[in-house]
C-alpha cells in the first residue's frame, strides 16, 4: 500500500473531533483537502472508515480498529516532536557527566550552579570516579563528557581540553606542624609516613613520576580512594600527603593541617573537559560544555 503519513495524521484528527471542519482547522488545511486525503485513504485500505451525516463524523467497524493504532502512532510521534522541541529550548534534557572528584569540587559544582540556574529543566547526573574509570564510560558511552584532572593519557578521538590550573601542596596535620617551618627536599621527609591517592588513580602515577625525579621510589604507608579520605587521614596524624592547595584552603585556614614547603613544588596539574570526536552532543550536553570551556573559566575563583 502507498500510505503516506500525512492521511493517517488527518485521519487521527478527522476521528478525533469527530469533525472534517474541526480537523482542517487544526491541521490548518482547507476542507476539500481533508476530505479528499479521507477518499484516498479508504480507496487505498479498500474499505469504508468514515461515516458522514449532519451530525458529524462516526466511525466505521474498520475504521475503530484503525484509529486504534494510528492514535498510538500519532501520540507518540508528537510525543517524540515535542520532547525534542523541549529539549532545543533547554527546557528539559538530560547531561551524563563523569568527573573525578577534584575536577568536581574544583571547577565543575560552581559551573553546574550556574547551569542549573539558567536551564533548570536540564536533568544532570553525575558519576563520581576516578579519571580512568571516567574516560572509560566515555568510551562506553554512558556518560555525554568527562571533567577529570591530568593526566588523562588518551587518544583520538578522544579531545582534551584545559579548564583550569592548580597546584597541589604537600600537608600535615598537628602533629607535624614543626615541618612547616623549613623548606625540606623530598628525600629528607622519606622516613614519614605518607598518604597517597591508590594505586588505580592518575594522582598516584604523578607522583610516582615525581618521586621518581628526585631519585625516589613512591611508597605510601595508606592509600585512599578520594581526596576526602586523603585530607581526613592526614588531619588524624596517619601521615602527610599531596592535596590540591584550593582544596586543603580551609583546614589550613582552621589550622587542622599545615602545608609542608619543598624545594621544587609538585608540576601544575589542570582540570580538563575529556570529549569523544566521534560522538555528538546533545543541545544542553553542548551547551555545559560551552559554559566550561567559557572565558572565564581558567579565572575561576570556586572553593574545592
Amino acid at each position: 500500500m502507498n500510505v503516506t503519513y500525512d492521511y493517517y495524521k488527518i485521519f487521527y484528527y478527522v476521528a478525533k473531533y469527530h469533525s472534517f471542519t474541526k480537523a482542517a482547522s487544526v491541521l490548518m488545511n482547507s476542507q476539500p483537502n481533508i476530505t479528499r486525503s479521507m477518499n484516498n485513504l479508504e480507496h487505498e485500505l479498500g474499505c469504508r472508515l468514515l461515516l458522514r451525516s449532519n451530525r458529524g463524523v462516526k466511525l466505521t467497524p474498520e475504521g475503530e480498529k484503525l484509529f486504534r493504532h494510528v492514535a498510538l502512532a500519532v501520540e507518540q510521534i508528537q510525543a517524540g516532536e515535542e520532547e525534542l522541541r523541549m529539549e532545543q529550548s533547554l527546557k528539559s534534557g538530560q547531561v551524563s557527566i563523569g568527573a573525578s572528584e577534584t575536577a568536581l569540587h574544583g571547577l565543575l559544582l560552581h559551573k553546574l550552579g550556574e547551569f542549573h540556574r539558567e536551564y533548570p529543566g536540564v536533568r544532570i547526573r553525575i558519576s563520581n570516579q576516578t579519571t580512568p574509570q571516567a574516560i572509560l564510560a566515555l568510551k562506553n558511552g554512558t556518560v555525554d563528557f568527562a571533567v577529570i584532572t591530568n593526566p588523562s593519557g588518551i587518544r583520538i578521538p578522544l579531545k582534551e581540553t584545559p579548564l583550569k590550573q592548580f597546584r597541589e601542596i604537600l600537608v600535615g596535620g598537628p602533629q607535624f606542624s614543626g615541618l612547616s617551618e623549613k623548606t625540606w627536599d623530598l628525600g629528607e621527609l622519606e622516613p614519614y609516613s605518607f598518604v597517597c591517592m591508590d594505586k588505580k588513580s592518575r594522582s598516584y602515577e604523578l607522583y610516582g613520576d615525581f618521586f621518581l625525579e628526585h631519585g625516589l621510589t613512591l611508597e605510601p604507608d595508606l592509600e585512599a580512594a578520594t581526596m576526602d579520605q586523603v585530607l581526613l587521614m592526614v588531619k588524624n596524624g596517619l601521615g602527610i600527603g599531596f592535596l590540591p592547595e584550593e582544596f586543603a584552603r580551609d583546614a589550613l585556614d582552621k589550622h587542622e593541617i599545615f602545608r609542608i614547603p619543598l624545594h621544587g613544588e609538585p608540576p601544575k596539574r589542570s582540570i580538563c573537559l575529556i570529549q569523544d570526536m566521534e560522538r555528538p552532543l546533545s543541545v544542553a550536553a553542548k551547551k555545559l560544555t560551552e559554559l566550561l570551556c567559557g572565558p572565564d573559566t581558567t579565572a575561576s575563583s570556586s572553593p574545592f
